[in-house]
């Protein structure tokens, strides 16, 4: 009997030291350096969901997080220094103005060498004739795009990829509604631990979506209701996608504010942009997901 107790004491001993051991690891972990990128565009407002994705970001602990907002009339003083962090999230979108291509280049050659992007709901609307900038978001719409571009990216019923060429614009919303998402891919960092199936909105969904989809990853897909301005397919709602050394995580979700304080937004792009930064995942699938909304400080 006594000796039973001993083994049951040691192994609470050992089970709390790996217990402590993780919790300090997590606590040591560095801090990921995030540069949220916006400028003024057409239909969406950064100056008001920009504030919330910092906020959003840092409450993890996992991120430190600063701000740069291109000037309304391109300059080529405009010059980020992207080497200084880990991942650059894009809020940008239909409207915005050209980068100065020297800054265009020196976001290049930071995504040539390995760094992180994350492409924020409007972001796959900017900048139609940046070539590399098309093939890092995958695909997006709206600013002209059509077949030029590259072909419609989604799945069949059955969760086969379909890149389909036919001629057409792209990128359409309808109303904005809740609608349910599927994971497709199940063991990827990003989504691993997420439910199959889970709900989002009230929010736009993009449909139609057009590029070069090369490298891409869809992990989850949203059915696209013909009745609402859709497609009639399982469109893609969240990405993956490599270009050069880079990684990317591509989330159409969020118009605003009120959307993006969905649970099942602030997980996703929480996990993204830790994924973006450094290919693993460390932030766990909260209690409730997707039911858990953000609440801003007052």
């Amino acid at each position: 009997m006594k000796s039973q107790l001993r083994w049951v004491l040691m192994c609470s001993v050992v089970a709390m030291c790996v217990v402590n051991h993780q919790v300090w690891t997590a606590e040591k972990a560095p801090t990921i350096k995030v540069l949220i990128v916006d400028g003024a565009q057409k239909y969406h407002k950064p100056q008001d969901t920009t504030p919330v994705l910092k906020e959003m970001l840092e409450a993890t602990g996992r991120f430190s997080v600063d701000v740069s907002t291109a000037p309304k009339k391109p300059s080529a003083d405009y010059k980020p220094d992207f080497a200084a962090y880990q991942v650059i999230v894009i809020n940008e979108g239909f409207g915005s103005k050209p980068w100065p291509k020297a800054t265009e280049e020196s976001f290049e050659a930071y995504m040539k060498n390995g760094g992180g992007m994350v492409s924020y709901h409007a972001a796959d609307n900017a900048w139609p004739k940046w070539k590399a900038y098309n093939e890092m978001t995958g695909v997006g719409g709206w600013a002209g795009r059509n077949e030029k571009w590259g072909p419609y990216l989604y799945m069949d019923e059955n969760g086969k990829v379909i890149r389909d060429t036919k001629a057409g614009k792209g990128g359409s919303h309808g109303s904005q509604t809740e609608f349910e998402i599927t994971v497709r891919d199940t063991e990827h960092p990003i989504t691993k631990g997420l439910p199959k199936t889970f709900k989002h909105g009230p929010d736009e969904m993009y449909a139609f979506l057009r590029g070069p989809a090369q490298n891409v990853t869809i992990l989850a897909t949203a059915h696209s209701d013909k009745g609402n301005r859709g497609s009639g397919h399982e469109e893609p709602m969240l990405m993956a996608i490599t270009w050069g050394k880079g990684r990317i995580f591509h989330t159409v979700l969020g118009h605003h504010v009120k959307q993006i304080k969905r649970g099942s937004f602030v997980t996703t792009f929480v996990r993204g942009t830790e994924w973006a930064a450094t290919g693993k995942v460390t932030i766990p699938v909260p209690e409730g997901f997707p039911d858990q909304p953000f609440t801003s400080k007052p």
